[in-house]
């Protein structure tokens, strides 16, 4: 892979038109424009991060943790452009636009994420494994029921901005090729998942990625017999360091205005980033400026250790660019920083998994998510089987119009539910599984 290829403003859809444009826009700056004033981008402020969402305090939904993790991204993409033009002076001139293009793909990087977090994910798969769906098995094919079975928000992702959805144009949100390539974390299909069933692309958009990943150059490491599998495409390590450090520092300090964490605590991992005397120096400024309030104290090192993890996140990077480039890179960036950051990094995933992931908060919303996401899914899936049926045209009646819901085609009905069921915010799920429960009627 190299480079001049790899970075290209294509756009899905648009291949063979050059629209006018009217102002000085990059095509990139573009994207980043166009999912900032999108719906389902403005739907992430109702979907669950990690914590239920706020009451009297505010932590983290979708939404908030999308536009922190562009920050990082455009952060992490200018320095590594940066140090790339000095490297090899000869790249082409979209290279410096490597920050723009980082930031628009980790805006998309939750889009395709299903109410309530990963109880949601869950819910959609364990419909067709566990429960009532489990007898489309034999009506549709191989690869679709490896989808639906594993299905992931990252694939989902990928759908959102790539379907021609009822009444909208090819292309989908007719984005430039190396955003889309940016944003697909496992290129490969689901039936050659894994077992962490991670997959990037369903089986509709498989020739889509294909597409792409052959514009760009991107390496495909399959036999042509074999389930689609490629190399990731270089920018994919930068959004998913991005997220890597935004989830994880900031969960803590979401812990901690929720009192899971001390602030003692949380203090202590933060400092763990770096050595004793770095530490001194650390709580010497807090005194100096005379930081009595916990909160600011708390933002202070959190800054500090987003801006010492992002260093080592484009260390890594360049040190590690010909493997990146040869599809031979193991791992993700955080697993090649150093030993000092590797194991603050690494305590405070321990720490997370213990006490703020399995905290009773966390695990009522992904209770009660679990059980309006699987009776959602129940609902719709007869309502399609048996779409003559008073009920169910009262069911089919709420779906949006851009939704293939009533279809001839039994995959495209069910990719339809989920479609339209994935796309729900939180509080519009528990909305319609209270109405069609009969539950909080109105009074008349």
């Amino acid at each position: 892979m190299n480079w001049n290829q790899l970075i290209s403003n294509r756009r899905l859809g648009q291949e063979h038109r050059h629209p006018e444009r009217h102002d000085d826009r990059t095509e990139f700056k573009r994207d980043y424009d166009r999912l900032i004033f999108s719906a389902p981008f403005r739907r992430l402020q109702n979907k669950t991060q990690v914590f239920p969402l706020p009451g009297s305090v505010f932590v983290h939904n979708r939404l908030t943790h999308s536009l922190e993790v562009a920050s990082v991204g455009m952060s992490l993409g200018n320095d590594v452009a940066a140090q790339l033009q000095r490297r090899h002076p000869g790249l082409s001139p979209l290279v410096g636009e490597l920050g723009q293009i980082v930031a628009t793909a980790c805006l998309a990087h939750d889009m395709g994420n299903p109410p309530f977090g990963h109880s949601g994910e869950k819910a959609i798969q364990t419909f067709f494994t566990e429960g009532k769906g489990q007898y489309l098995r034999d009506g549709v094919s191989a690869p679709f029921w490896d989808d639906i079975t594993h299905f992931e928000g990252n694939a989902n992702a990928f759908r959102l901005l790539t379907h021609q959805f009822l009444g909208r144009r090819p292309g989908g949100f007719v984005m430039t090729y190396s955003t889309l390539a940016a944003i697909v974390k496992y290129p490969h299909a689901s039936s050659a998942a894994g077992r962490k069933g991670k997959f990037g692309f369903f089986c509709s958009e498989a020739p889509t990625y294909q597409r792409i990943a052959s514009e760009l150059g991107i390496r495909q490491l399959s036999a042509p017999c074999e389930p689609l599998r490629y190399a990731r495409h270089p920018l994919v390590y930068l959004v998913e360091a991005a997220d890597d450090i935004c989830y994880e520092i900031m969960d803590l300090e979401d812990a901690q205005k929720l009192k899971i964490l001390s602030f003692e605590e949380t203090a202590r991992l933060l400092l763990g980033f770096f050595s004793a005397d770095v530490q001194e120096r650390l709580m010497q400024r807090i005194r100096d400026e005379q930081l009595t309030d916990e909160n600011e104290q708390m933002q202070y090192l959190r800054a500090c250790v987003i801006g010492k993890l992002e260093n080592a996140c484009v260390k890594a990077f360049v040190d590690n660019e010909d493997r990146i480039l040869d599809g031979t890179f193991d791992g993700s960036l955080i697993d090649h920083i150093g030993p000092l950051e590797h194991e603050a990094y690494e305590h405070c995933v321990r720490v997370s998994k213990a006490r703020i992931y399995r905290s009773k908060p966390v695990l009522d919303v992904e209770l009660s998510g679990y059980r309006i996401m699987a009776t959602l899914m129940e609902l719709m899936l007869e309502a399609i089987e048996h779409p003559d049926r008073y009920y169910s045209q009262q069911l089919i009646g709420r779906v949006s119009s851009q939704y293939d819901i009533e279809s001839t085609d039994l995959e495209q009905r069910v990719m339809a539910v989920i479609d339209y069921i994935s796309g729900m915010t939180d509080v519009y799920a528990l909305d319609v599984y209270q109405k069609i429960c009969g539950i909080s009627l109105p009074i008349v």
